[in-house]
């Protein structure tokens, strides 16, 4: 276990997060709601191995785990200073201290656990982008709202695997409008491992369309693929895939070459 991924670490993450970021919130909102959906997937797996379905989906999981489960005396003390200082709502602090809690968990090295994905670390991610958020009918991140699942469809949600600085940075890096994204395909790269990633952004009340490439240096740059591709000069085909795709040809070009190239 890494100091980082200690019960210290993560309040030491936490801590460095600020709370009233609404800027940040809003250049992140793209990232942040995938991170949310992906956090309340991995809670609800949890939420239903420890029948813990009622207090879903923002709630202390480590409790439900072993509820014997305690911080060091300095550990637990920095803990409820910091939550004293007013970070956000109940569902904010509550998974605060079940992240620091279930860090603590996991440092005991259990052998117990089903073989599920730690199920708060797309949450940290989440705050470490912009903060908070507030719970009333829907899940209000400051920049996107989400719908309260149930936690059928919260379970059967496609799951979205990375929390890599670097591929969030590019899926917000100039996100503005109705994005779409198209893979390329060809023979011998179809939409599992296309050729390339393309999106189309439609901006304004008077809409405006703007078509970029992603390309190797990490960037959305305009193409004009699409019109070449209409008036029959571009033999590459193009295929419509959700986000979550996108992220993951993303994550692949960045592992491979490296997040170094974006700077």
């Amino acid at each position: 276990m890494t100091a980082e991924r200690s019960a210290g670490g993560v309040l030491s993450r936490l801590r460095a997060v600020d709370w009233g970021d609404w800027t940040a919130a809003f250049e992140h909102a793209r990232s942040r709601a995938l991170l949310m959906r992906e956090y309340l997937r991995r809670s609800a797996q949890w939420a239903r191995h420890y029948g813990a379905e009622s207090v879903w989906p923002f709630f202390d999981i480590a409790e439900h785990v072993d509820d014997s489960v305690c911080l060091s005396p300095d550990v637990a003390s920095e803990l409820d200073a910091f939550l004293r200082g007013g970070i956000g709502p109940y569902p904010v602090e509550r998974t605060v201290a079940g992240a620091v809690r279930w860090a603590e968990l996991r440092c005991q090295e259990r052998t117990d656990l089903p073989d599920l994905p730690d199920p708060y670390e797309p949450l940290l991610a989440l705050y470490e982008r912009g903060g908070g958020f507030h719970v009333d009918q829907a899940i209000d991140l400051n920049g996107v709202s989400l719908p309260r699942w149930d936690l059928g469809t919260a379970i059967a949600a496609p799951p979205f695997l990375t929390t890599a600085t670097a591929t969030l940075d590019a899926l917000d890096s100039g996100a503005k409008g109705r994005v779409t994204y198209f893979a390329l395909v060809d023979e011998g790269f179809p939409r599992e491992r296309p050729l390339g990633l393309m999106r189309r952004r439609v901006v304004g009340r008077e809409p405006v369309t703007r078509d970029e490439s992603f390309g190797r240096n990490l960037r959305w740059e305009p193409t004009d693929y699409f019109g070449l591709y209409a008036r029959g000069h571009n033999d590459t085909d193009h295929v419509e895939i959700p986000e979550i795709e996108a992220a993951a040809f993303i994550d692949r070009v960045i592992l491979r070459i490296g997040p170094s190239r974006s700077s």
